[in-house]
């Protein structure tokens, strides 16, 4: 697994806890479209704002081996080396395929006034595919703010709308990074429609409601892990080249007492080919679509990015020469829909800137809460990340 890989996990799964003490019912967001986000701002950032956000896209062993000093030669190579992670998964996963379609988009819509450092926009450039893009904040916020929507909700075939709602940008804007990512793949073995019925959900153990449940009694990757109670299950989609995992309590209120227990280390090894193995199993998973929005400003400041978005101590001053430049919003949508067919998923992130058991079979009954996430499984980089509770 690669740095890049790594950090991505760790950091979706900071980002879920913090997610998880505030928010009930689902949550659904993609790891890789806020740290590709961060990666662009730590391109710019520099000295305790720059050090902050490196702790989201290093590993903590990595941290310790250099320790990151102004002078060190050591950390330029490791910072240059997260960039050139970025910029080849970028390209490898934008490699055109039949099997699946998986898009990753960058653009910066800067104040048409304002002047941003040219290395900056080259090194934007070069590493994560994203042009900038001149517009009229100071005149005309709000058309720029719907240039913006728009452009979004192209790109995710419109399933991303309104990344940035009404007022969120204003005349002291100077610049807006957005990331998108877009995800539509088939599953290897299509679960068959007339096999879908209605089926009873329990949010709790006295609380239910009805779902579309579908089946497949087939042979995946399966792993029962006895000490956590609770199991773990790869559905593949075409090729391979992506899975959705799924991890199941075996209790029906058993997800809330094992989420402390999980890591992203444990949730590697659980998921490592050598830890799973081949099962016939009766799978039952609802049909599900799950559509939501975040600002992830008070949450990224739990997991220690405050100094990002401190008008007073944020230093951006790779990104142009005027001083004061501050992140002042940072909005995440997400959408996933999965059917028979397979699973639809899409993710924008937008960062505005101002200046201020043994029967022969397995059954793996997806009928109460679970975890389930996407992941590129070449770089074990996890895509999306969400927890499903309520239908």
């Amino acid at each position: 697994m690669n740095s890049l890989g790594t950090a991505t996990a760790q950091f979706g799964f900071d980002l879920f806890q913090e997610l998880n003490k505030t928010k009930e019912g689902n949550i659904f967001f993609s790891p890789v479209s806020i740290t590709t986000a961060i990666g662009m701002l730590f391109l710019g950032a520099r000295g305790a704002t720059a050090a902050r956000l490196q702790e989201v896209l290093f590993s903590e062993k990595e941290r310790e081996s250099s320790r990151i000093t102004a002078e060190g030669n050591e950390i330029e190579e490791k910072t240059e080396e997260i960039h050139h992670q970025f910029q080849t998964f970028l390209s490898e996963i934008s490699k055109p395929t039949n099997n699946y379609e998986l898009k990753i988009a960058n653009r910066l819509f800067g104040e048409k006034t304002y002047l941003f450092l040219q290395k900056y926009l080259d090194y934007v450039e070069k590493y994560y595919h994203a042009s900038l893009e001149p517009v009229d904040f100071v005149n005309a916020a709000d058309e720029s703010r719907k240039k913006i929507n728009s452009w979004v909700e192209s790109q995710t075939h419109e399933t991303i709308k309104d990344l940035f709602p009404d007022v969120s940008l204003s005349s002291s804007t100077k610049l807006v990074l957005v990331n998108i990512m877009y995800f539509k793949g088939q599953w290897d073995r299509e679960f068959k429609k007339e096999n879908t019925k209605e089926e009873e959900f329990w949010l709790n153990k006295s609380t239910r409601k009805s779902v579309q449940m579908m089946t497949q009694h087939h042979s995946f990757s399966f792993t029962s892990l006895k000490d956590l109670q609770a199991k773990i299950l790869e559905i593949p989609y075409k090729n391979n080249d992506l899975s959705m995992f799924v991890l199941l309590p075996d209790d029906i209120e058993g997800l809330e007492k094992i989420i402390d227990k999980i890591t992203p280390e444990k949730l590697i090894e659980w998921t490592n080919p050598g830890h799973m193995e081949e099962r016939t199993v009766n799978l039952r998973l609802p049909r599900l679509e799950v559509e939501d929005s975040y600002d992830l400003e008070a949450a990224l400041a739990a997991v220690g990015l405050a100094d990002a978005f401190s008008e007073y101590t944020a230093d951006y001053s790779g990104m142009c020469s005027r001083s004061g430049m501050h992140a002042q919003k940072f909005l995440h949508r997400s959408f996933v829909v999965v059917t028979e067919e397979g699973t639809e998923a899409a993710a924008a992130t937008g960062l505005g800137f101002a200046v201020t058991s043994g029967a022969g079979y397995e059954t793996f009954h997806c009928n109460h809460p679970f975890l389930f996430f996407i992941r590129h499984n070449e770089s074990s980089s996890i895509l999306f990340f969400g927890r499903f509770s309520s239908p």
